[in-house]
């Protein structure tokens, strides 16, 4: 586990299920503009735990990645949202499942953290506590949710997919993850993936944050971002934990992606899929987005 010097660190994913040959401009110039804004945050100072809710709330109001607005209708014809949220240092996690029709999962995932002694609320049940809370409703979801970038009609007939997440490591050094998606299209209804899992799709502690995206199933199944962590406590490398699970995955049939920011700074950005759209950067790095090859 290298010393790196760093102060801060962020890495950002929109899905690891960019497709070979689809252009991504629009979301790669999204990224580059929330990651200068999630740069300056840290710059001056903010906590690992609002930097992860603002970023990733910015990608599900956006519309260009399938979360949030970018999601698609279930097999019931409407729209369901997974979130999580993590704080590494006091283990405090937050998340919501099944959510219908909510701005930003993500903050109602906060919401359940710090207002409730409960780590997950699910349907209606997380509805309600929204609702009651105050979160932002969607008003008129026939005329909210749109393809995100990348998504063609026909792939929302087929098991495409799509998730976002931030990891981060503020000055103080505390780290936090969050992660949100509409999941799988043509998923049934009710399905839960990987992403509102407190484990499997997002895990922070005081030695790492990280968030994954790609098939949840698989996810859940390999061990997913819990699995990578107790990997890196035990002494190994960030680029063998996160790889050891990923390889994981793929043994097991599925495709998937993650992002991982380490106490010293360290970041990861690993896929075994055609590509995920990502940026990073931290106080000893440039900004760097892409969404295809190497970093």
């Amino acid at each position: 586990m290298p010393n790196l010097n760093t102060s801060w660190a962020f890495a950002l994913h929109g899905g690891a299920g960019a497709v070979a040959g689809r252009d991504y401009a629009e979301t790669e110039k999204h990224l580059h503009e929330l990651g200068s804004a999630c740069r300056d945050r840290l710059e001056n100072g903010d906590a690992a735990l609002d930097v992860v809710e603002f970023a990733v709330a910015e990608l599900e109001s956006c519309g260009l990645y399938v979360a949030g607005r970018g999601s698609a209708p279930n097999s019931a014809n409407h729209v369901e949202l997974d979130a999580s949220i993590m704080d590494g240092a006091s283990r405090q996690a937050g998340a919501v499942a099944a959510l219908q029709d909510f701005v930003n999962p993500v903050k109602v995932a906060r919401g359940v953290m710090e207002k409730t002694p409960h780590v997950m609320l699910a349907g209606s049940g997380a509805v309600a506590f929204a609702r009651n809370a105050g979160f932002e409703e969607v008003a008129d979801p026939s005329a909210y949710y749109t393809l995100p970038v990348g998504v063609t009609q026909d792939d929302i007939t087929d098991i495409a997919h799509g998730t976002v997440g931030a990891a981060v490591l503020d000055q103080s050094g505390g780290l936090a993850a969050a992660t949100s998606t509409g999941g799988t299209f043509g998923k049934l209804h009710g399905r839960i993936g990987d992403t509102p899992l407190i484990g499997p799709g997002t895990w922070a502690d005081d030695d790492i944050a990280i968030s994954c995206t790609g098939i949840g199933e698989h996810i859940i199944r390999s061990g997913g971002a819990s699995s990578i962590a107790f990997r890196y406590k035990s002494g190994i490398e960030l680029h063998d934990a996160v790889q050891e699970m990923l390889d994981e995955v793929g043994r097991l049939g599925g495709d998937a992606g993650l992002i991982a920011v380490t106490r010293n700074g360290e970041i990861a950005m690993p896929y075994n899929s055609e590509g995920m759209k990502r940026a990073s950067a931290s106080s000893a790095s440039e900004l760097v987005v892409t969404t295809f090859g190497e970093e």
